[in-house]
């Protein structure tokens, strides 16, 4: 939530910046907007897939020995 506030804190400052120079968004509001949530989305997307994969690397990790094949100290 913290990292929200900061990020909508700086943004609000730069659009001000903006404003105040009269310089123009180097994208349109609508673009920039998709732009940003395709980010997001592919963020979430790679860190869903990436736990994912670290559970399912967890889970075989602990799982029993065969009783055939002497369990190993790491």
């Amino acid at each position: 939530m913290k990292a929200m506030l900061i990020s909508f804190a700086v943004g609000l400052m730069v659009g001000v910046a903006y404003a105040l120079l009269r310089v123009k968004s180097p994208a349109p509001p609508l673009v920039a907007l998709a732009g940003l949530l395709g980010m997001v989305w592919g963020e979430q997307l790679i860190e869903r897939s990436l736990a994912q994969k670290g559970a399912d690397v967890h889970v075989s990790s602990t799982q029993e020995a065969p009783s055939d094949v002497a369990p190993t100290n790491r």
